[in-house]
């Protein structure tokens, strides 16, 4: 069989720049999204690596997700413990407010101080299974310590206590 000819070959991968049906086109690529949104979504529910969004996947990724879900850190109660504080702010009296207001400042500094520990950890524990760290994996364990345990995505694989081998 003859090898196709330039113009040929050309002819064939030509399409309109805008297609005929240009409703029906935005209509197949607004479903397409869906799709994938859907597959993406259901990736983060189970911790599928092949449909997680990109800022997820590796085995780095992995091994930090776990270690941090196995952990307790007082990071994921700062928010709780902020509102509360926010409610009792509405307590009249100056030297209340006042020790409310230094307690808060001091669980601010113990959460820096939890997710500067963290991130040595995570990236000594790195550096030991795979030999380097990627790129913004402490940024990424100390983000995820941060939020509920029950709202993180991709969901906890493991329970606490049990830290990645």
């Amino acid at each position: 069989m003859p090898t196709p000819r330039r113009k040929d070959q050309e002819a064939a991968r030509r399409r309109p720049l805008v297609p005929q049906d240009r409703k029906a086109a935005k209509r197949a690529d607004r479903e397409a999204m869906a799709a994938e949104r859907a597959k993406m979504r259901q990736a983060l529910e189970t911790g599928d690596e092949r449909h997680l969004p990109v800022r997820d996947r590796g085995a780095q990724k992995r091994y930090v997700r776990d270690y941090v879900d196995a952990r307790w850190s007082i990071g994921e109660f700062l928010l709780p413990v902020v509102f509360l504080y926010i409610l009792l702010m509405f307590i009249p009296g100056r030297e209340f407010q006042l020790v409310l207001m230094y307690s808060l400042y001091a669980l601010v500094a113990l959460v820096i101080v939890d997710s500067i520990i963290l991130g040595s950890k995570v990236r000594k524990a790195l550096e030991a299974k795979f030999g380097t760290a990627e790129p913004g994996t402490k940024m990424y364990a100390i983000m995820r310590a941060l939020q509920f345990r029950r709202l993180r995505l991709p969901k906890p694989q493991v329970t606490r206590g049990h830290y990645p081998a």
